[in-house]
């Protein structure tokens, strides 16, 4: 997990309240005790109020926490969620996926995983891109380079998926701005994963700056 997972919570928070408008009080799962949670819900802060939305932030400390916290947040009067890049957060974007829905909130999350398990949606770096640049780092070692010769990359690709099947179910009409295609710099593709139930939206952008218009 590199430190763009974190840098990318403001744009997933504007991502998020640009398909879903209606967004007004955002839940932010985080951990108190994880260092970038602690410094990246001050830096979302200024995003929020850009934004003109409320952040609730809701603590865990282990996953049993999810259930209470959400359960909490959403009869607090929260309509949507930020989930927080963590190894727990990842580990279990299923449960997380579930709650959000049981609880009718508007959910984005680091981890593909999470949109392909029910969830609304995810924005993060490209899971089939890190293991190709994984892949040829793995080459030039076998191939007698030193590791410390390699340099250090960033993620490039970056992939916002929107399960459809996840917004009827909560009630939530995504906005054709994000959905539609043609806009300079992205890729587009909706339909049914192979081997999944949820239909999924798919736009593909390079480079951590990339801009909705």
């Amino acid at each position: 997990m590199t430190n763009v997972s974190f840098e990318l919570d403001a744009k997933r928070l504007e991502l998020l309240k640009e398909a879903v408008p209606m967004a007004a009080n955002v839940a932010v799962l985080m951990n108190p005790d994880f260092q970038p949670h602690a410094q990246q819900i001050k830096a979302l802060g200024v995003s929020a109020q850009a934004l003109r939305v409320k952040l609730s932030p809701v603590a865990f400390h282990e996953p049993n926490d999810f259930e209470s916290g959400l359960n909490a947040a959403h009869k607090d009067g929260a309509d949507a969620l930020l989930v927080m890049a963590h190894p727990v957060t990842f580990t279990y974007a299923g449960l997380l996926a579930k709650l959000a829905t049981l609880n009718q909130l508007s959910a984005i999350s680091p981890f593909r995983e999470f949109a392909e398990s029910g969830g609304l949606m995810t924005y993060g770096a490209s899971n089939l891109a890190l293991h190709r640049r994984a892949a040829y780092y793995i080459d030039k070692i076998l191939k007698g380079t030193k590791p410390a010769d390699l340099p250090v990359e960033q993620p490039t690709k970056f992939e916002l998926v929107i399960n459809l099947k996840a917004a009827k179910q909560i009630g939530r009409a995504i906005s054709p701005n994000v959905l539609a295609p043609g806009r300079q710099g992205d890729q587009m593709r909706k339909q049914p994963r192979k081997r999944r139930t949820a239909q999924t939206a798919e736009v593909f952008r390079r480079g951590p700056q990339a801009r909705i218009k």
